[in-house]
C-alpha cells in the first residue's frame, strides 16, 4: 500500500522543518515540504519543492497530486515594527489570499483533510486573571497579523462547507524551542549571558507552547477522525509567570537567572517613555489557554514536560522524548 502522501508548506520555517522532521522519522508518510526558496539544509527522507513566494498567483497542482493532508505552516508573521505602507494588505495578500488559494487548489485535487496553523492572537491579546481563552470564545483580533488569521479562517470555513475536504485548525500561542527567533531568542541571549532582568515581580500567567508539543498535535490532527472540522488551542498544558519563564530557562541553561524584583507599573511606565510600552505589555499580562478540548476530544497530552521543553529550547538536548502520543497512535 503507498503511503499516504503530506505536503508541508513553510518547511523551511521553525515549524515546518520540525514537523517535516518528525514525519519522516515515523517512515509512514510520502512527505513532501513546500518552501519559497531552495532550502540550505534538506532533511533526508523527504522529498522538496521549491514552490516560491505566497504572495504570487502560485499554481499548486503539481505539489498537490495524490495528497492525502496539506499542512499550511506558512505565513507573513506577526511584525512588532513594521515599515509597510500598507500592513493589512500585506498580512492579506499572503495570510488570506495566500491560503485560500492553495485551499481552493487543495480541494480541486482530492486532498483529504487541510491543516491550518492559525495563531491565539486570533482570540485576543490578553486573558482577565483566573480565566483562560477557549475554541468557543469569539474572535476578538487586534492587529493587522491577527486579523488576517482570522479572515482566512473564516474564508477556510466557508470552503469546508461546500467541499469534502475536511479542515482542521490549530492556534497555538508562543511557540519556544531550538531556533525559535524573535523576542523568546533575545530572552535566551539574556539568560544564557546572565544578564539582569527587570521581571522578578511580574507574577502574570502565560501559556507556551514547545516546539515538539505543536507537532504532535498537529500530527494527531493529520489523522484523527475526530479532529475533522474542528479549532483546537494547544499549549503545554502548565502555565508560567514571566519570572517563572527566566528561572525555568536559567536552570536549562545550567545558570543563575539574575532577576530584580521591579514594580510592574515601574516597569510599565519605563518602557513607554522609551517606546517599548506593546512589549513589556505583553511579558507583563496574562494570555492563559485551556486545552481541554484537544485532551477530552483527541485523547492528546502533551508529551514533551516545560522542563524538558525549556532544555531543548537552551540548546541542552533531552535525547529522545519522543515517540510521542502522535507516534504511538500511527
Amino acid at each position: 500500500m503507498p503511503q499516504p502522501k503530506i505536503c508541508i508548506t513553510g518547511a523551511s520555517g521553525l515549524i515546518g522543518q520540525a514537523l517535516v522532521a518528525q514525519l519522516v522519522s515515523h517512515k509512514r508518510f510520502d512527505v513532501l515540504a513546500l518552501t519559497r526558496k531552495t532550502p540550505t539544509h534538506p532533511m533526508a527522507g523527504a522529498k522538496y519543492l521549491v514552490a516560491g513566494d505566497l504572495t504570487a498567483p502560485l499554481q499548486w497542482q503539481d505539489a498537490l497530486v495524490g495528497a492525502h493532508t496539506v499542512v499550511h505552516t506558512a505565513a507573513r508573521v506577526h511584525v512588532m515594527h513594521d515599515t509597510s505602507v500598507d500592513p493589512m494588505a500585506e498580512f492579506r495578500i499572503v495570510n488570506v489570499e495566500g491560503t485560500l488559494n492553495l485551499a481552493r487548489q487543495s480541494a480541486a485535487a482530492g486532498v483529504k483533510r487541510f491543516v491550518f496553523i492559525s495563531s491565539i492572537k486570533v482570540n485576543g491579546e490578553f486573558t482577565q486573571p483566573g480565566q483562560a481563552f477557549t475554541e468557543a470564545d469569539a474572535p476578538d483580533p487586534q492587529d493587522a497579523y491577527s486579523l488576517s488569521k482570522h479572515e482566512a479562517e473564516l474564508g477556510l470555513r466557508q470552503l469546508a462547507t461546500v467541499s469534502d475536504m475536511e479542515l482542521v485548525i490549530i492556534r497555538p500561542p508562543l511557540v519556544y524551542g531550538p531556533g525559535a527567533k524573535a523576542n523568546f531568542a533575545a530572552l535566551v541571549r539574556a539568560v544564557q549571558r546572565g544578564l539582569p532582568l527587570p521581571l522578578g515581580a511580574v507574577h502574570n500567567r502565560r501559556s507556551l507552547v514547545a516546539l515538539d508539543n505543536l507537532v504532535d498535535l498537529i500530527v494527531i490532527c493529520m489523522t484523527h477522525p475526530q479532529a475533522a472540522n474542528q479549532t483546537f488551542l494547544v499549549s503545554d498544558g502548565q502555565d508560567l509567570s514571566t519570572a517563572e519563564l527566566v528561572r525555568a530557562m536559567a536552570k536549562a541553561a545550567g545558570v543563575s537567572a539574575r532577576l530584580l524584583p521591579v514594580p510592574v507599573w515601574a516597569l510599565q511606565a519605563g518602557a513607554t517613555l522609551l517606546g517599548k510600552g506593546d512589549a513589556v505589555r505583553r511579558l507583563c499580562a496574562n494570555l492563559q489557554l485551556d486545552i481541554s478540548k484537544a485532551r477530552s476530544l483527541l485523547g492528546w497530552v502533551p508529551p514533551l514536560s516545560v522542563e524538558d521543553g525549556m532544555r531543548r529550547a537552551m540548546g541542552m538536548g533531552i535525547g529522545n522524548v519522543l515517540p510521542s502520543l502522535a507516534r504511538k497512535a500511527l
